[in-house]
């Protein structure tokens, strides 16, 4: 089955501590026997409520594959942890999979286009 989630994590994290926590749960999934398609830091964004009287928080995305007592090992994972404001996890159809797919090339084009060397123009 295919799986996705988005958690936020508490914005006063270093950078190597929002690192750490984001490789802690890749590691529950890992251990678990997920694979992991991708991981996407979205970085610092600005809550829609104030959550634990915090307004901004780290958003990661995580798209997997795993068997379905995964989820629940995971989830328990994110209620352990403090650093956790907020989680989702869902599992993906076939029309979100293909979205994600779509989205996940044109990201890797744009990724390989950036470090193209620019030709200069001759006039």
């Amino acid at each position: 089955m295919k799986y996705e989630t988005v958690f936020i994590l508490t914005p006063v994290l270093s950078d190597a501590q929002m690192k750490e926590a984001v490789e802690k749960f890749s590691k529950v999934l890992t251990d678990n026997g997920a694979s992991i398609v991708n991981t996407e830091e979205w970085g610092m964004r600005k809550l829609a409520y104030p959550i634990q009287k915090k307004s901004t928080g780290f958003y990661t995305l995580v798209e997997f594959e795993g068997d379905t007592t995964l989820v629940k090992k995971l989830e328990t994972a994110f209620r352990r942890d403090e650093r956790v404001l907020r989680f989702l996890v869902f599992r993906q159809d076939k029309y979100a999979a293909e979205y994600a797919a779509k989205r996940r090339s044109l990201k890797a084009a744009k990724a390989t286009e950036a470090t193209q060397p620019v030709e200069a123009k001759e006039d």
